[in-house]
């Protein structure tokens, strides 16, 4: 952690050293339950979408003769919505650490991207052609970043080194849950689009509830942080490697970690429809997404906990790359259902440990703690703006070669060469 001082060197007042100083005092069963139905909310409102409503969305009113282009359809629609992110989850952060509101720093961020969020999710409910779901689409992930921007700061303003590995897992652990639940409320129900973008919408809001209203958030008195120009923005988005090389490495390998497991998964419908042509895809996506959900939330909250407990990040983040490599390497070269279920555990294993590791190795790797929220608001970027991109890159490879060989052959490069990047980290454990 870098020193904080005021102008000309002199040291920084006692309240600012407080904001800057990295919490020592463990949180709690009530703030790890509020914490975990937040992301919940996150997850299931944004990833059903993702994962079904969506592309069917853009199937029934692209009304494409070949599937190809329903590929790059959905894959345009995805890029997109991540050229948006690259600002939004930067800026969210910068403001968020310069908001000296009486709600909180975070508070009235995360209350705007709920709100946000959910009008998106429900406007895109009522679309019938491309471009409107493609601006609604763009929207709904616009404020999906406001508010995951402002929840992630959470923990390193709140949460301790020795606990973060286990509470990053309580936002891994309901992504697993929040894909399965998603899929079975909209399937069980026979929801229509709308409907279901309306319960997402609504499950969003009501998960979040607890922990905007009932989690303190301490306010920032004014002055504390220098005021946000655009200058001062865009000389932030810029974090030499040179000179913080830790993060410049867990920055690049979260992007490739995460690319390569964006490849495997996000055209996981359409592998199933078109590439083993299985009978019933969405029922056997169920299956596979619940298989993929149960090593999810095992590594997750085991393998992160333990990670606290021995205090290294990156052995446990190396190894969970070089499963997911596997994974994806399956799916290239032994096409079945069989292979696609082994595939998913072996997965669900490496992303679950991933995202819990690799969280907590983030907060460990930050610049300036005064800056947390900006400089965690660019890691995320490697979180998400890879989700949003793989389809479109995906669909291309696809559309190259007319299979999916080639785009899981990429996805298990990608996360070797993520387990790469994340070997140099010399700072941390």
């Amino acid at each position: 952690m870098s020193n904080v001082t005021g102008d000309a060197g002199i040291p920084a007042p006692p309240i600012q050293e407080s904001f800057a100083a990295v919490p020592t005092r463990r949180v709690g069963g009530r703030w790890i339950l509020f914490f975990a139905l937040s992301w919940f909310g996150v997850w299931i409102a944004q990833l059903t979408p993702v994962q079904l409503l969506l592309p069917l969305q853009v199937e029934k009113y692209l009304q494409a003769t070949d599937w190809v282009e329903n590929v790059l359809g959905f894959g345009l629609i995805s890029g997109i919505a991540g050229a948006f992110a690259l600002l939004a989850y930067p800026l969210t952060g910068a403001l968020s650490d310069r908001t000296t509101s009486r709600f909180g720093r975070r508070r009235p961020w995360i209350a705007l991207g709920t709100a946000g969020f959910a009008a998106s999710l429900l406007i895109l409910g009522l679309q019938t052609s491309l471009l409107g779901i493609g601006i609604c689409w763009v929207a709904a992930s616009t404020f999906f970043c406001v508010l995951t921007a402002a929840l992630t700061a959470a923990i390193s303003d709140q949460v301790p080194v020795n606990q973060r590995g286990y509470v990053s897992g309580w936002i891994s652990a309901p992504q697993a849950i929040g894909i399965i639940a998603g899929l079975v409320l909209v399937m069980a129900l026979g929801l229509s689009t709308f409907g279901g973008y309306a319960l997402m919408a609504g499950l969003l809001v009501a998960l979040g509830l607890p922990f905007l209203l009932l989690v303190p958030d301490a306010v920032l008195p004014p002055r504390i942080v220098a005021p946000l120009t655009w200058r001062t923005l865009l000389e932030g988005m810029w974090i030499s490697p040179r000179k913080y090389p830790d993060f410049g490495w867990t920055l690049l390998s979260r992007i490739l970690v995460n690319l390569g497991n964006a490849f495997g998964t996000s055209l996981l419908l359409y592998f199933l429809m078109y590439g083993l042509k299985v009978d019933d895809a969405e029922s056997s996506l169920i299956v596979l997404t619940l298989v993929y959900m149960v090593f999810v939330i095992i590594a997750s909250l085991w393998l992160g906990r333990l990670s606290d407990k021995w205090g290294r990040r990156r052995a446990f983040v190396f190894g969970s790359s070089i499963l997911q490599a596997a994974a994806a390497l399956i799916l290239a070269f032994v096409p079945t259902m069989g292979a696609a279920t082994f595939a998913a555990a072996l997965l669900g294993l490496g992303y679950g440990c991933f995202l819990s590791v690799d969280q907590a190795l983030a907060t460990q790797v930050l610049p300036d703690q005064l800056s947390r929220g900006k400089d965690l608001g660019i890691m995320n970027i490697a979180l998400t703006v890879p989700q949003a991109f793989a389809p479109m890159l995906g669909a291309l490879l696809v559309s190259a070669v007319g299979g999916f060989t080639l785009l899981f052959v990429v996805s298990g490069v990608t996360a070797l060469a993520g387990a790469w990047a994340v070997s140099q980290v010399k700072g941390v454990r």
